[in-house]
């Protein structure tokens, strides 16, 4: 047989049950469109939190409070210690190829401006967090030393956090808003720096000595950002950074250390490792669909052989091979995973845009991703059709023919 009449013949025995070709590529159609869209988003979120992260500066190093244990890809036990102070933070300003040092405090509150509140994360920081973030202020000014120093209750505003209060056509600068039942005067607006790992876009910035004397009442912080004068000095900051602590804190076993120095190439890459291993899992789950399409295909075929009985009856008895029979329906198998994964892959980048459009939520469609999905809609076809494909071709013409 020609392959040009096995394509037609393949297309002809599909379009003769149209109702059930079509109900059978759905499963194949809904799997690999979910595939995509659900790789598409885990990638985007990777990339996301990947961008995010350098964009606060290549040279950065962050200290954290409390033990670094991990657990697979996943560090635990970090930032839930009261292990920093601003003493630590002035014994690393004196290593050698420090630029700044921007000692951090965090916590959630409410914060309300007239009617309008919302619970978000206050921050308090010093004037160097503006250089060391890589932040810049649209609208306003940023705190500086004489408002730390002489306890100013200032606030500068995340560009979400200023919608959220004031709206989108007001201007909050000069504006008064209320944090833990305490006035603070909002003096600029930060420019948007889209979400994502430690983004400053939902946040409150307030003096560091603000946020220690009336809100924890201590003199520890939540992390210190240090930036580093060059990149090729990344080690060995580090590492003077991390003795010098030690000593500091009394300890003379590392493995004991109460605290843990990243740099931002550590962050990436542990940022990278969770996303992965959440888009594999989320691959996988969608995949299970694309299991249950190949029992549709292979159940259709089934019924089709079991349907056509007569007609390969016919055909072996007119000089077709067991192969020849065998390769016909494996076609047709092979043709509704084809078909149904070209229309996947179009719903699933459909998919990927819309989540992009309506849930500003960043995805990735790979062409990589593309090319898998394909192939497995692909291979589907050729496992799932492949049984009864072999049972067509070993039907006995004799009785072929016979059946009613």
């Amino acid at each position: 047989m020609l392959y040009r009449d096995l394509l037609q013949e393949t297309y002809l025995a599909i379009v003769a049950n149209k109702a059930r070709s079509v109900l059978t590529m759905l499963g194949i159609v809904i799997g690999i469109a979910s595939v995509i869209a659900m790789v598409s988003i885990g990638q985007g979120a990777q990339k996301s939190i990947t961008d995010n992260i350098e964009s606060n500066g290549a040279n950065l190093l962050t200290v954290s409070p409390g033990k670094q244990r991990s657990f697979g890809p996943v560090s635990a036990g970090q930032g839930s210690a009261e292990s920093l102070t601003m003493e630590d933070a002035t014994v690393i300003a004196s290593v050698t190829n420090i630029e700044e040092v921007s000692p951090e405090s965090s916590g959630r509150y409410q914060v309300t401006a007239g009617d309008n509140n919302t619970n978000t994360s206050v921050t308090g920081v010093q004037p160097a967090y503006e250089t060391v973030k890589n932040l810049t202020v649209s609208n306003g000014s940023f705190i500086n030393q004489n408002q730390l120093t002489s306890l100013t209750k200032v606030a500068v505003l995340g560009i979400t956090v200023a919608t959220d209060l004031f709206g989108e056509d007001t201007d909050p600068v000069g504006e008064t808003i209320r944090i833990n039942n305490m006035n603070f005067k909002v003096i600029g607006v930060l420019e948007e720096t889209g979400s994502g790992f430690n983004s400053s876009d939902d946040a409150v910035v307030i003096p560091l000595s603000v946020l220690q004397r009336y809100f924890t009442g201590s003199n520890t912080v939540s992390s210190i950002s240090v930036k580093v004068a060059t990149a090729d000095a990344m080690t060995t900051a580090q590492a003077d950074i991390t003795n010098l602590l030690l000593e500091q804190h009394d300890i003379t076993n590392a493995d004991e250390a109460d605290f843990n120095v990243r740099n931002s190439a550590d962050i990436v890459e542990l940022a990278s490792s969770v996303t992965s291993t959440l888009t594999i899992l989320l691959g996988s789950i969608a995949a299970i669909s694309l299991v249950v399409g190949g029992i549709g295909i292979m159940n259709m075929m089934l019924t089709t052989v079991t349907e056509r009985t007569r007609e390969i009856g016919l055909r072996k008895a007119i000089g077709a091979k067991g192969y020849e029979i065998s390769r016909q329906f494996l076609a047709e198998a092979v043709m509704l995973t084809f078909t149904g994964g070209i229309i996947g892959i179009a719903l699933g980048k459909l998919v990927a845009v819309l989540v992009t459009k309506f849930l500003s939520t960043a995805t990735a469609v790979s062409l990589s991703s593309v090319a898998l999905a394909f192939g497995v809609s692909v291979a589907i076809g050729i496992v799932f059709g492949y049984y009864p494909a072999r049972r067509a071709a070993k039907l006995n013409p004799i009785d072929a023919l016979r059946y009613e």
